[in-house]
């Protein structure tokens, strides 16, 4: 595909247009120019620690000013599927924070211990025994096994800790129950994002910085894929996992190839719809 030919982007986030808390060169001016060009894009994370809001207020203080409407997280699209295989009101028993649970009740469900139609894993830093024990009988006793990505590790300022495919094996361990995965490098994450913009997956590139994660969601949802060379991307080292359709060491030469290529598309009136109701 010709870049010229890109309707809409998206964007993972921590290690493409920011790094912890500091925004990585040519983030913001990127933005701006699709914004100006009325380019639709969305960001993308499995993180589901933070809402949509919280992102936004993020992402502000680094000079990079996206509606929440435009951030799908791991949490958010984990209650969009749940939206589609449970009743309204069902009792979700969930193995996450704050952002997760908000998120369950925001699309209806009822965050409960008790006989649970779903167990709901997500990164949970507070994690007890007791409540891998419920989850565990939970699975035993039938509950839908959900798991909103399936990062082993989390890397931090203080180090390495397991992230929430680390709790989800656990429980597979135990109850011999595979979870259902939402975010990448499984394409729901990248599917709910596209319904949102109202743009097909082959007119639209996921721009991300793991090829095991960003680069496999978008050949799975059928992305054009970019790979960009600042964050887990940014070691010498050739990475495992499918070729990239695209590689740019940052998002300034990705700016600049965009501008060379003319892309500059008016946002149909579909996605204007779409992403207005939800802005």
């Amino acid at each position: 595909m010709r870049l010229s030919r890109l309707r809409a982007l998206l964007f993972d986030m921590d290690g493409v247009l920011y790094r912890g808390r500091t925004p990585l060169p040519g983030a913001a001016a990127l933005l701006s120019y699709l914004d100006g060009a009325r380019v639709p894009y969305a960001l993308v994370t499995n993180n589901s620690t933070r809402t949509p809001r919280q992102y936004a207020r993020l992402l502000a203080q680094m000079g990079m000013r996206v509606p929440a409407a435009r951030i799908v997280t791991s949490a958010t699209s984990t209650a969009a599927y749940l939206r589609r295989v449970l009743r309204p009101g069902a009792r979700v028993l969930v193995v996450g924070e704050a952002a997760l649970r908000r998120a369950l009740v925001d699309a209806g469900f009822a965050p409960a211990g008790e006989r649970p139609a779903a167990v709901v894993v997500g990164l949970d830093r507070r994690v007890s025994y007791r409540k891998l024990a419920a989850a565990t009988q939970a699975l035993l006793d039938g509950a839908r096994f959900v798991l909103t990505n399936p990062d082993l590790l989390l890397p931090t300022d203080a180090g390495v800790i397991p992230g929430a495919g680390s709790l989800a094996a656990a429980l597979q361990a135990a109850t011999g129950r595979r979870p259902t995965v939402i975010g990448k490098p499984h394409p729901r994450l990248l599917r709910e994002a596209l319904a949102r913009l109202g743009v097909a997956p082959a007119e639209s590139a996921i721009v991300g910085d793991q090829v095991a994660t960003d680069v496999a969601a978008g050949r799975a949802a059928g992305l054009y894929t970019i790979l960009v060379r600042t964050g887990v991307g940014a070691t010498g080292r050739r990475p495992r996992g499918p070729r990239p359709d695209l590689v740019v060491r940052d998002l300034r030469e990705l700016h600049r190839r965009l501008v060379a290529a003319g892309l500059r598309p008016q946002a149909s009136r579909r996605t204007e719809r779409a992403v207005g109701r939800r802005v």
